[in-house]
Parts: structure tokens; sequence; C-alpha cells
């Protein structure tokens, strides 16, 4: 190789700063790191950026892949001393400050994990077998090729039970994802199916919220969680609280009440977790979610060279004992903050401590509707969502994709209408099971 290394990363006199992730977090710091005489490495199993919080519109044909995803090495562009590889880490080695990725070995002077989360079944390997996730785009792509092939299934059915299961959706988990995709299906039973499914009796389309708390949006104000059940309500979603799944065949939804759901579909957005890396996954080093603890300067424990961002750090503080939200805010602050200390560092001078500041947070609950908490306000309704959209387009990558997202909203607005309902990719299952179904929703 001569002057480059194993993955041809050209050899330098500047220190080596290795970002594993092109997240939210990833990005920042590499944002944050341009120009600043140091040779930067992203490395990502992906060549491009997902915008993870509209993904469930990805899912319900209100938005295609490309508008929420952007290459990194567009992101990169013009970056000196900047390189992307498209690889997977497999293994730290923090002694010999070496990385082992699925195409070669790296060094390091410094090394960050940014490799975000994963959706956590919480060990039951059964959920995780049938049921649908929905944390990148070919799952999103997957769930929406399956929403649209029941349909289609449902249709060539006369078994009115097997037809009410092709139907029945049951989305676990009250959280911002829960509760949007929710509402996004609620609005496509009341304005799409009807026009695409004349012959489909789609009133008997079922939407199914359950929670295992006693309310949904947990995270934020009891009013914000008030009125977005409101507005859920009205929409015709069931919310089921207080209600914990504790089993899904693939055909019936069992929780530990008495109540049983059978449904063709179930999504599970009950929780997440961090993405472990072989080397850092040690029981000393890892917090509740698979979080890697690391100190006010986002170093982990007892490894001076290597620091975490984002859902894969947990940083414990008086303002939060638990760590920070595993939200898009805490990593992009954290990859800002990071890039500034690792110049500090360079430069022989302290690093400043990570002070998180909480912007709020948000949720939509379908048109004209959405809940937004601030600091010192609180709203609902029409504004909340013009507020959600404003913000969501704003953290977009790239003005094409903001351009291409406005497009769409202001087109789906005026049409009532979702263009990007294609099964492209189809997601086969065995509808056989459905057969001999019992009654679509039952309490014994």
């Amino acid at each position: 190789m001569g002057d480059t290394d194993a993955l041809n990363i050209p050899k330098s006199s500047l220190s080596r700063i290795v970002i594993v992730g092109g997240g939210f977090g990833g990005i920042a710091l590499a944002k944050a790191l341009k120009g600043k005489e140091m040779q930067v490495v992203l490395l990502d199993k992906n060549n491009y950026h997902t915008f993870q919080p509209l993904l469930y519109q990805v899912s319900t044909g209100g938005l295609e892949p490309d508008s929420i995803a952007y290459p990194l090495r567009k992101v990169l562009q013009g970056y000196p001393d900047v390189y992307f590889r498209l690889a997977e880490v497999r293994e730290v080695i923090p002694g010999s400050k070496l990385i082992r990725t699925d195409i070669g070995d790296l060094g390091y002077d410094y090394l960050v994990i940014g490799t975000g989360s994963e959706t956590n079944f919480f060990g039951n390997n059964e959920i995780e077998k049938n049921s649908m996730g929905m944390k990148s785009i070919p799952q999103s792509l997957n769930l929406r090729s399956l929403i649209l092939e029941n349909f289609e299934q449902a249709l060539l059915t006369d078994n009115l039970r097997e037809r009410d299961a092709l139907m029945n959706f049951v989305i676990v988990g009250g959280g911002p994802t829960g509760v949007e995709l929710a509402g996004a299906l609620a609005e496509i039973k009341k304005g799409i199916l009807p026009k695409d499914y004349p012959d489909l009796d789609t009133r008997k389309a079922q939407i199914n919220l359950i929670q295992s708390g006693n309310r949904i949006l947990a995270e934020m104000s009891e009013q914000a969680s008030k009125k977005a059940e409101d507005f859920l309500e009205n929409l015709g979603v069931e919310v089921w609280k207080d209600c914990r799944v504790t089993g899904y065949d693939g055909k019936t939804v069992r929780t530990k009440t008495d109540l049983v759901f059978e449904a063709a579909t179930m999504v599970w957005a009950a929780g997440v977790k961090a993405v472990s890396i072989q080397g850092l996954n040690a029981k000393e080093l890892l917090a509740p979610g698979n979080r890697m603890k690391v100190n006010e300067f986002n170093q982990v424990l007892d490894h001076e060279a290597i620091f975490a961002i984002g859902d894969a750090a947990c940083m414990f503080s008086e303002d939060a004992p638990q760590g920070h939200p595993m939200v898009a805010q805490p990593a992009i602050q954290q990859g800002r903050h990071l890039g500034e200390n690792l110049v500090r560092l360079l430069k022989k001078k302290p690093m400043k401590p990570f002070v998180y500041k909480d912007k709020g947070s948000m949720a939509t609950v379908g048109r004209n509707k959405a809940v937004v908490d601030l600091k010192h306000y609180r709203f609902q309704g029409i504004f909340a969502w013009f507020v959600w959209m404003f913000v969501h387009l704003f953290f977009l990558i790239g003005f094409r994709d903001r351009m291409v997202v406005f497009v769409n909203w202001v087109y789906n607005y005026i049409r009532f209408d979702r263009e990007a309902r294609l099964i492209i990719r189809p997601y086969k299952r065995d509808y056989s099971q459905f057969k001999d179904c019992k009654d679509s929703k039952s309490e014994s």
C-alpha cells in the first residue's frame, strides 16, 4: 500500500480521528472538525445519513426514502483530510488503538463511537422474529409493502375473520414513533383506503396503539399526553394503556391481560438500545439500554482515547440521572461539543464539560394535529403542527431534501393523498395461518 494503510487511507503526521457512525452525532462532529488540522475518517455500513424522525412517513407512503436520506460523501465534499469508508466495524482493540472492520483494520489516535440505536425487543425472540421494526429505511420499506400487501390479500378472501385480521394493525409503544405512526395510519384509513379499495369495507380496519404505562408520550407533559390521546381517539385509533404485550406469533398478539388481538401486522416501537461493538461491551462499561458510560467530556470510562456520543453514550448527571434522552438533539450537541474538545485536546488545553440544552420535544398526530413542549411554552393543535413541520424541515440535510419534503407535504395537504404507496420491494409472508382466525379483537 506504500503511503496508505489497509483501508487506503493516506498515512499522515496529523492526528487521526476515527468516527464510527454517520448519524446526527457523527455528522455534527465531522462538520465541527472541518479544517482543524486533523485527519478525520468516517465509517458507516451505509453510504447515507437517515433522518430517522420521518421514517414513519416512508412506511405510510407519505415520502419516498430518498427524501430523508442524504449521501455521506456529499456531506463531506470539500472537507480537507476527511475520508469516508463504507465499512462495518466489528471490533475495537483499545490496547493497540486499532479497529477491525469488514474491509480491514484501521489505527486511530482518537476514536468516537456514534453508532446510534436499534430496536430493543427485551430478549423476546418470538416478537423479534414476527413483528416489524422501523429503525431504518429498509425496515420502513418492508413495513410499507406489508401494509399494502395485507389490503391486497384482504380483497382475495371471503373469510370475514381473516379479512379483519389482515386489516388489523397493532402498534406497541406509545412514544413519538408509535403515536406518529398510529396517526398516519388513521389518516390513510380515513382518506385514502376508501378510494384505493372501493370494493373493500375499509371502515373495519382497526388501528390499535398499546402502551405499557399509564399514558402515551410519557416523556412529554401530561397536557401534551392527554391532548395527543384525544387526537388519536378522534381519528379512530384505539389506545390501550397499562397493557403489556408478551408475545406475537405472527397472527395473535398476546398481552398480560385477557386482551388478545388477531392481527397480520404488529409494529414494535416499544424501546431502543445502543448498537454494541465487540471490545467495548464489557459489563462495567455499559449502562441500561446497552449504552456506554461516559464522563462529562464524552470519554468512555477508563479509555482516554475513546469517546461515545448520542444514543451510544450514557452521561449521568444531576439533571440527567438516567442519561440524556436517545433523540437527535443530544447527539447533535455532543458531536459539536466534542469537536471543540478534540481541538482543545490536541492543543494541550483542558477540555470543557458537556452541558445539554433541552430545546423541548414534540410529536405530530396527523393533519393539523401536533403537540409541542418547549421550556416555557406548551401548545397543541394546528400551530404546533406548523412548528413541528418547520423544525423537521430545518434539520433535514440538503436543500433538495428540504424542498422535496416540503413539496410532498404541501401536495399531500392539498390533495389529502400519499403518492408513495408503492410495493417496490415485496415483503412476502405466509397468509395461510389467518385462515382460521378468531375474532379480530376479543377479551377472554
